[in-house]
């Protein structure tokens, strides 16, 4: 049965922490003396009063978390901490209600890099930090950073990072301890991003807008501090540098952590995603080029592969960021891109999506069954990388496709009967539960969520957070079994 209070324990724990986190952006309101300070200010105090009064009343109970515990602190987690995470924008910004502020947050912790603010240009620089901030902490999840720390305070999280790992083989150890294991993730991790931001300056950005968007580059956020995202650099060397570390944020993280321990390539070739994800990709933007060219929607073809491989490489990747209004495209390569972002990014990625493992397995399925019709006797076992994939892990990737697709479809269903038309409702609730960012129509890169009435929102906020959670982590808490002895 689960226990509330070890959990909530942790959770007080983290909410301090997250409280901590707001320190940079209110050191970065006292530099550049902006107007948010006593915003960030009120925020920090109530945060880590919170954080610190719920530890006080949970002290006495804490224990070692079980699976079931695992679980319901990562949705609590993910649903608590966003709420916090408004604080500096509400008393900022009173104009924004908690919908809206709660939305905004939700998109940035999950790196799904919806938005319902404009103006960004004109907000302080503390704020557009916290908003990159955010997504960068949950790019790799919170509940991996706490699987890190939290043994130093006595609190085991192997079972956190089980659950919270993405990808259907969770149980895939890099080192020994699982602590070593989040220790190096978040290594690689730092890593990438400080690289990313100083590629970022020489490129011609400046320090501010190279450091949050590095922060939303390696997470696969697509947050930006220009309401034009990428098309206000109007660069093609700061346009390339995002592609590449797009490209490097879409592979699986515990890859880039062999590959910087063995200082070899070997691990890339030997992951069962990356080649895949990366020839999908490149095929993908040559043949989007193509048709733009073909079309005539830009003169030339280096022009319409400039444009074609930053933001097919951007949706595919589910940054969402944009160099040009995509929305005025003939239809099918927006499509196309929509259809790449459920699928296209590694498992262990900073991405959303259903993973290109689990497209993978599905086609290796599928050729089982067509096969076995033709040989009915033959033994077909599924393999990945040279290796057989058990039945019980075939079994769990049919079980998410049928939930994914379910889900998507229910509420698609309910913005289609709350009053949007079908690409605005269907193309919000794909890039929503893949965490992508920019849809079509009314929530297309060149518009806002803001369009969006309070229930359409909510829904949205859902789809932002089963599509982080994968399903089953957020799904499973609200069945009565859960609870049950």
């Amino acid at each position: 049965m689960v226990r509330p209070f070890p959990v909530l324990h942790v959770l007080s724990v983290l909410i301090v922490v997250f409280a901590l986190a707001m320190l940079l952006p209110l050191c970065v309101s006292l530099l550049y003396g902006d107007a948010a300070r006593y915003a960030f200010e009120k925020a920090v105090l109530i945060t880590f009063v919170s954080g610190a009064t719920l530890w006080a009343v949970t002290r006495s109970r804490q224990a070692e978390l079980q699976t079931r515990d695992g679980f319901l602190l990562v949705a609590l987690v993910w649903t608590v901490l966003p709420a916090f995470a408004t604080l500096p924008l509400l008393m900022y910004m009173p104009e924004l209600d908690f919908t809206d502020g709660y939305f905004e947050t939700v998109a940035a912790l999950t790196t799904t890099g919806s938005t319902v603010l404009s103006g960004l240009d004109k907000l302080p620089p503390s704020i557009n930090l916290w908003r990159c901030e955010l997504q960068w902490l949950g790019g790799m999840g919170i509940i991996v950073l706490a699987v890190a720390i939290l043994p130093l305070l006595g609190i085991g999280g192997s079972q956190i990072m089980r659950t919270e790992t993405p990808g259907p083989m969770k149980d895939t150890r890099l080192t020994p301890r699982i602590t070593e294991t989040a220790k190096g993730l978040w290594l690689v991790y730092a890593a990438l991003t400080l690289a990313c931001a100083l590629v970022f300056k020489a490129a011609g950005m400046g320090w501010f807008d190279a450091v949050v968007h590095a922060f939303s580059t390696l997470s696969l956020g697509g947050f930006s501090s220009h309401d034009a995202s990428f098309g206000y650099f109007d660069s093609p060397a700061i346009e390339a540098v995002g592609v590449f570390f797009m490209l490097i944020g879409g592979i699986n993280f515990g890859t880039h952590f062999l590959a910087f321990r063995k200082l070899s390539l070997a691990p890339y070739r030997s992951d069962p995603e990356a080649g895949a994800y990366l020839a999908l990709v490149a095929v993908s933007a040559l043949g989007v080029a193509y048709f733009l060219f073909a079309n005539q929607v830009y003169p030339s073809f280096w022009t319409a592969l400039r444009h074609s491989v930053f933001n097919v490489v951007s949706i595919a990747t589910t940054a969402g960021f944009t160099s040009t209004d995509f929305n005025q495209w003939p239809i099918f390569a927006p499509v196309w891109m929509l259809f790449l972002c459920c699928f296209a990014t590694c498992s262990g990625s900073t991405g959303g999506g259903i993973k290109m493992i689990r497209a993978e397995l599905m086609v290796r399925q599928a050729l089982r069954e067509l096969m076995s019709i033709i040989h009915p006797r033959a033994y077909l076992p599924v393999k990945l990388s040279g290796q057989r994939v058990e039945n019980n892990i075939i079994f769990a990737v049919l079980a998410f496709m049928l939930i994914w697709g379910g889900s998507v479809v229910a509420m698609t269903m309910l913005l289609l009967a709350s009053g949007l038309d079908i690409i605005t409702a269907f193309s919000a609730v794909i890039v929503c539960i893949c965490n992508t960012g920019p849809g079509l129509n009314l929530v297309g890169p060149a518009a806002t969520y803001a369009a969006l009435s309070d229930f359409q929102t909510w829904v949205c906020t859902v789809a932002m957070l089963i599509g982080r959670l994968e399903l089953f982590t957020l799904f499973i808490v609200i069945t009565p079994a859960f609870w049950r002895k």
